[in-house]
Formats: structure tokens, C-alpha cells, sequence
């Protein structure tokens, strides 16, 4: 599914008040798709979906399926699972702050395959689109809930795809390192040390997945270097975590 495929297509994008989800809500109507905005509050995505020509639907992006749908016409070809939560903090975070990110960062992407898979597996086509984070192949220090939870939306995002590709559904996970977003400064310290040098525009989060659509390739690397990454901690998981332990004590010292 490239621009010159998207034409006509219901597209679905939630946490799309900025950042990566309005990139992606744009690049899909240039293609000619017909596209929902999603975010909690209405005001962020009127603006957007009144200059993509789309649809806001405001709410938990958990329950808006059925609502995406019915300003579709009835129909979701591309679901794109992009609001998240930064969720700083160690193993002593608040209960409250592990419960929502768990909540944003993986049961909304659960809910939202429950209420989409029935029409897809009926008709044999549907494409699932996770926004997660190189975190969720790798690590981030001063994260602890941010790099469980999207640990955690790859691996759902993973077993779609391993369950349900042979009958027509699509999946794509996006694992982007910085992206020059409200999230990453949230990130504070820490993702100024380890993400900040490197950030990227939206944008080119948005062209990294349209690429990905049409070589039909799993993981989106808006930074190629991730992949490398992912391969040498898989290879000696014990040399990689020394090494970002060393990192861990570089952004402690930089904080004392």
C-alpha cells in the first residue's frame, strides 16, 4: 500500500493532536485516503481533520472504533495505533502511572484488534499499524513504564502478525529512536542524552512507514541504525547491557 494505493481508503489515526500521529494523518489524505483523526480533546483534532479534509472523532482511542467507522461509510482499511504516553520514572513509580501506560501503550491496541478482526477476517484484508518506539526492541533509561508497555506493543503487534497474516491482515510496527515531538521533550534529561542528537521530523517517521507498506516489511526504522542495534543484543545480551549501563551512570552523573 503506497500513496498511489491509499486512494479511497478508510484510515483510522488516533493520538493524532501532533507529533507523529498528525504526520501520519496527512501523508495518508495526500494519498487520497479518507482519514479520522482521534485525540482526547476535540479542539487538537478539529484543525487537522478540517485541513486533511477528514473526520474527528474525539475520545479514549480504547472505543472509537465503531465511531471511525461510521464516518467511514462503514469501513476501516488502515487502523493506525499511534496515541501513546511517555511514562518516565524507575520501579518505584506510582502504581497509577504503570496502569496507564500499560492502559495507552498496549490495551488500547487490544481493544481496537477486538473490535476491528471480525470485519477484517470476513473480508480477508485489514492492516494493523502500531506506533511503538526503538525502546520496545531495545531499551530507555529513566523509563521504566515507557520501555515495558512498548516492549510490550511490539510483541502484540508481533503476534497479529504471526497469527493472522496468512488470512489478510497487515501489521507494521514503528520503532523510531527520537522524534522531535511534545513526547520527546517529556522524555527530559534522558532522552535529550540518549535520543535528542539524533531526532528526526515527524515527517520522516511518516515516509519510513510508507515505505515499509510497500516493501511489506514488518518493523518501520525511521533510524536504520536501530536495526543494528536490535541485532548486536540479541547476539550478546550481556555485553549490550553493560553497555547501557555505562549510559545509565553517564546520565546519572550529568544529573547529580
Amino acid at each position: 500500500m503506497t500513496m498511489s494505493t491509499v486512494q479511497g481508503a478508510g484510515v483510522v489515526v488516533t493520538g493524532a493532536g501532533g507529533g507523529i500521529g498528525a504526520a501520519l494523518a496527512r501523508r495518508f489524505a495526500a494519498g487520497g485516503a479518507r482519514v479520522v483523526v482521534n485525540d482526547l480533546d476535540l479542539a487538537r483534532i478539529e484543525p487537522l481533520a478540517k485541513e486533511i479534509g477528514g473526520f474527528a472523532v474525539a475520545g479514549d482511542a480504547s472505543g472509537i472504533v465503531d465511531a471511525a467507522r461510521e464516518a467511514l461509510d462503514g469501513t476501516v482499511d488502515v487502523y493506525c495505533a499511534n496515541a501513546g504516553l511517555a511514562s518516565p520514572g524507575d520501579v518505584f513509580a506510582d502504581e497509577e502511572v504503570w496502569a496507564a501506560a500499560w492502559d495507552v501503550n498496549v490495551m488500547a491496541h487490544v481493544r481496537a484488534a477486538r473490535a476491528l478482526l471480525p470485519d477484517w477476517l470476513e473480508r480477508g484484508s485489514g492492516r494493523f499499524v502500531t506506533t511503538a518506539s526503538a525502546a520496545g526492541l531495545l531499551t530507555m533509561i529513566g523509563a521504566a513504564p515507557y520501555s515495558v508497555t512498548k516492549h510490550g506493543a511490539v510483541a502484540f503487534a508481533e503476534w497479529l502478525s504471526l497469527t493472522y497474516r496468512h488470512r489478510g491482515i497487515k501489521v507494521h510496527a514503528i520503532c523510531p529512536q527520537g522524534v522531535r515531538t511534545d513526547m520527546l521533550t517529556a522524555a527530559g534529561s534522558a532522552g535529550e542524552l540518549v535520543l535528542g542528537p539524533g531526532a528526526v521530523e515527524p515527517d520522516a517517521v511518516a515516509d519510513a512507514l510508507f515505505e515499509a507498506m510497500d516493501a511489506d516489511r514488518f518493523l518501520v526504522l525511521p533510524h536504520p541504525e536501530v536495526a543494528r542495534y536490535y541485532q548486536a543484543r540479541a547476539a550478546d545480551p550481556d555485553r549490550w547491557m553493560r553497555g547501557m549501563n555505562r549510559l545509565q551512570q553517564k546520565w546519572e552523573a550529568s544529573e547529580a
